[in-house]
């Protein structure tokens, strides 16, 4: 096979805080939508594969839940445990920050960083935001003291610009090593996952601040019947009101959502998709351990 014939093989963590564009980046680098998107932060909370083949490589990005402090509910110190346990296993680490700014939580991240192992590269996203240029130079000097990186890249993820430079470092560090999947496999996560993934995220980007945070999505059937995939999605929120703008004056929220989300799904699957979603109500599951675990929130 082609794929055994590969020069360098490897994993790649992308790390940072919320919304600096993680997901973004990995959805670049892959030409194809693989992690939702949308512009409040947290909206990753699992570790996704992405999976890069080309002519003498293959690179497994994993993208990660943004790492943060204050970890009230059990939900979020699963998300911080989730990003940070991948970074002493793996290859190279994308350290993904926010242009020129720099925040608590990214000096939180970089003491952590500073014990692995691992060359990091740190990589100064949303390059397309930065309205004056002439603070790149003086803030990659900054950055430079503060460690010792393997690399320091600006990059527009949206945009596209100079993520090739950014794959090509990257590439030039993966050790010498087989492919560990098969080449045409770009992802470790399943449809059932892409789709629970894909109403989220038409919910996150409806919603006002608060609820996105307060639901989870589960798929309850994903059939193929007849050449049309049957999917009855779950939402689950916290209260009762939750619901209630789930759902929308006459239904018209959920109406809305299911219609992007199925046009999404149908593009994705190449199949036609009946698409039907429900919402029902369980108190406090995003700090109840096992609603967690049962919900597909697991290591």
């Amino acid at each position: 096979m082609k794929s055994e014939l590969l020069n360098h093989c490897g994993y790649v963590a992308i790390v940072g805080r919320p919304n600096v564009g993680k997901s973004t980046l990995l959805n670049r680098i892959l030409g194809q939508k693989i992690s939702i998107t949308t512009r409040k932060p947290q909206t990753t909370r699992h570790q996704i594969l992405g999976i890069k083949t080309t002519a003498d490589a293959q690179v497994v990005y994993v993208d990660t839940p943004g790492m943060h402090r204050g970890s009230k509910k059990a939900m979020n110190r699963y998300m911080n445990k989730a990003a940070s346990s991948v970074i002493n296993d793996v290859d190279v680490v994308l350290f993904v920050v926010d242009g020129v700014r720099w925040q608590d939580d990214d000096q939180a991240i970089l003491e952590n960083l500073k014990h692995v192992e691992s060359p990091v590269i740190l990589v100064l996203n949303k390059l397309d935001k930065l309205q004056d240029r002439a603070l790149l130079l003086p803030h990659i000097q900054q950055m430079s003291e503060r460690m010792n990186f393997k690399e320091i890249i600006p990059v527009s993820a949206s945009k596209g610009e100079n993520v090739a430079s950014l794959e090509t470092m990257v590439t030039s560090l993966l050790p010498a090593s087989p492919a560990f999947f098969p080449e045409d496999q770009v992802t470790d996560k399943s449809e059932r996952f892409v789709a629970a993934e894909l109403v989220r995220e038409k919910l996150m980007m409806r919603l006002g601040q608060e609820i996105p945070y307060s639901l989870t999505v589960e798929i309850e059937q994903f059939k193929l019947q007849k050449k049309v995939l049957h999917i009855n999605a779950l939402i689950w929120v916290e209260r009762d009101n939750q619901k209630t703008i789930v759902i929308g004056k006459q239904g018209e929220m959920l109406k809305a959502v299911g219609k992007q989300a199925r046009i999404e799904m149908e593009s994705m699957f190449e199949k036609k998709v009946f698409l039907q979603l429900w919402v029902k109500v369980k108190d406090k599951w995003a700090d109840d351990e096992r609603a967690l675990q049962n919900l597909g929130y697991t290591e």
